[in-house]
């Protein structure tokens, strides 16, 4: 086989793996209700907001208030001393998502609306909050929803603050 044809054959195999957040992943399961956003462009960042993860199964802060329109980067610090994730989506998918994560407590996906980090490690999110609502995050690892690893982000109507320097939004509940 040539290498033209093996690197045509091997694109080919990839591209149908290549699937939006919107709709289903490798866990094989839908995401439904109104759209929590879309992720959000580097140069589109309004501010940036820390957000620990904690082995206490809590986030820190657990709950932001942002404005429709408004791109933040998340930038998130696994404090503790197992994995723990941060997922955005609406209550009813992450319920299902952590119900199959507990029958496939393996199940690895990586998508825009989310950050897996191992202990003591830091990542980021850019999400654009396009809808007023309430877009919630959770922590999906088996045991950690159930046991209060969520938070709400509260999208309300009004102008998205202009692109600034970065900020951090941790102490303004």
């Amino acid at each position: 086989m040539s290498l033209k044809s093996l690197i045509l054959l091997l694109s080919i195999s990839i591209v149908p793996c290549a699937v939006p957040a919107s709709d289903k992943h490798a866990g094989g399961h839908a995401h439904a209700g109104p759209s929590i956003g879309e992720p959000g462009l580097a140069d589109k960042v309004s501010r940036t907001v820390i957000i620990e993860m904690q082995d206490k199964m809590r986030f820190v802060p657990a709950t932001l208030r942002v404005k429709q329109g408004e791109t933040i980067r998340l930038v998130v610090r696994n404090t503790g001393a197992v994995a723990h994730e941060l997922v955005l989506g609406n209550i009813k998918d992450l319920k299902a998502h952590a119900k199959a994560m507990q029958k496939f407590p393996d199940m690895e996906h990586e998508e825009p609306n989310m950050v897996s980090l191992a202990p003591g490690a830091q990542g980021e999110l850019l999400w654009r909050f396009t809808s007023t609502m309430t877009v919630d995050f959770a922590c999906l690892r088996p045991g950690h929803y159930e046991a209060g690893m969520k938070g709400k982000i509260n999208v309300t109507k009004g102008q998205a603050p202009v692109k600034n320097k970065e900020q951090n939004d941790a102490h303004h509940h």
